[in-house]
């Protein structure tokens, strides 16, 4: 498996509708670093989704299914190949026994959604066999994945009365924390952050509960949010228990006055266009791909700003659900997610003992880690070991 890529059409009769030329080798180029790629169909729920498996060499696959409506096929592809390559390097640095997978859907989650879609797309995950392990992302929920539930065994992070180990965003908001916390002391030389002020950007499911979890160490809060709701709940929470707020509107949040810049909203924010409007001392946040090419961690560099790598930092959902599989254990999850704030730390001593920038530090300390582990798995055992005796029905 690991010397070759495929890609496992399911009732999908046109694959040339992106590609141009020889439709194959476009396709194989385009996959070339992945191990597996599933386009999933059914017409009678409406379900066009992308299955991508990066690499398996730590364990199944394991990553989020995320709803969008895409404009066209080739950016849901790219997209999927993207993050699971990004789980793969997340699975790594959260050092659990999985490795990278991603499923996007395409359609608007506001319209286009129903229990027959997310069931049919339960079947395909199914199908796998164990392969690939899915759960909520970006436009879908939990109660969606009840339905996809229904269908496989393969589904994780649901509610607690569906058997599942509950609010993944508990555990996401608690490593940004760690994050911020390891970033406080290799800037200043401690890991409180009373008095510190933070410019949060997203106040979604994980960026409200981390900005509780700031007021209760003492910081302040700059934030905004495409939602005036979000900022209007949040403002009256911090005028009755008087903790420092300043809500903005969301074009302004680069602007903020800050020690760091909390990104937890979409990816691609530290850009041409935002860098040299960032006044912070360090950027560590919880959104996934926050720096838009690999260029933008150059310039956070040369402007003096230090950049904790997002697939480190926002790993405790991971932790969490990887655990759930195991049956959950919410003092394990919480133990293992307090780690991240050794590994933030250590990727940043890594990286000024190396002379390279803080993402390049992580991903070289997480491809060791795969080495070692493919030296490890390559020797034979008759039954499967312990860290792979994951939820199978």
């Amino acid at each position: 498996m690991k010397s070759s890529s495929y890609v496992c059409v399911r009732g999908l009769k046109r694959l040339h509708y992106w590609f141009k030329g020889d439709v194959g080798m476009s396709v194989f180029k385009e996959i070339s670093t992945h191990e597996q790629v599933v386009f999933c169909n059914h017409e009678e729920s409406g379900l066009k989704a992308i299955i991508a498996i990066h690499d398996t060499t730590l364990g199944p696959a394991l990553g989020g299914c995320r709803m969008w409506p895409y404009e066209s096929e080739e950016e849901a592809l790219r997209d999927a190949l993207r993050l699971a390559k990004g789980m793969t390097y997340k699975c790594a640095a959260a050092d659990v026994d999985f490795g990278g997978g991603k499923a996007v859907i395409i359609g608007d989650p506001n319209k286009d959604k129903s229990p027959e879609l997310f069931r049919a797309f339960g079947r395909f995950v199914e199908s796998l066999n164990g392969r690939f392990y899915t759960g909520t992302d970006m436009g879908t929920t939990t109660e969606d994945f009840v339905f996809a539930s229904r269908e496989s065994n393969c589904i994780v992070g649901l509610p607690e009365e569906h058997g599942g180990s509950g609010d993944s965003s508990i555990p996401t908001a608690l490593g940004v924390l760690q994050g911020i916390r390891a970033t406080a002391q290799y800037l200043w030389g401690t890991d409180s952050i009373k008095g510190r002020k933070f410019a949060v950007q997203g106040l979604g499911k994980v960026g409200k509960k981390l900005v509780r979890l700031l007021w209760e160490e003492g910081a302040s809060v700059i934030a905004t949010d495409i939602h005036p709701q979000s900022l209007e709940e949040l403002k009256q929470e911090a005028e009755q228990a008087k903790y420092p707020f300043h809500a903005v509107k969301p074009e302004d949040i680069y602007d903020a006055d800050a020690d760091m810049f909390v990104p937890c909203a979409m990816g691609g924010v530290v850009n041409d266009d935002t860098i040299s409007r960032l006044k912070c001392q360090a950027v560590v946040g919880s959104a996934n791909n926050q720096l838009l090419h690999e260029k933008h961690g150059s310039m956070l560099d040369e402007r003096g700003i230090l950049f904790a790598p997002d697939y480190v930092v926002n790993s405790g959902g991971l932790i969490q659900v990887a655990d759930e599989l195991y049956g959950s254990n919410k003092e394990r999850v919480m133990k293992k997610t307090r780690a991240i704030y050794d590994m933030v730390y250590s990727i940043y001593q890594y990286a000024a003992q190396n002379g390279i920038k803080t993402v390049e530090a992580a991903d070289r300390l997480v491809e060791e880690r795969i080495r070692r582990a493919k030296e490890i798995n390559s020797m034979f055992v008759r039954n499967h070991a312990p860290k792979w005796n994951v939820r199978r029905g």
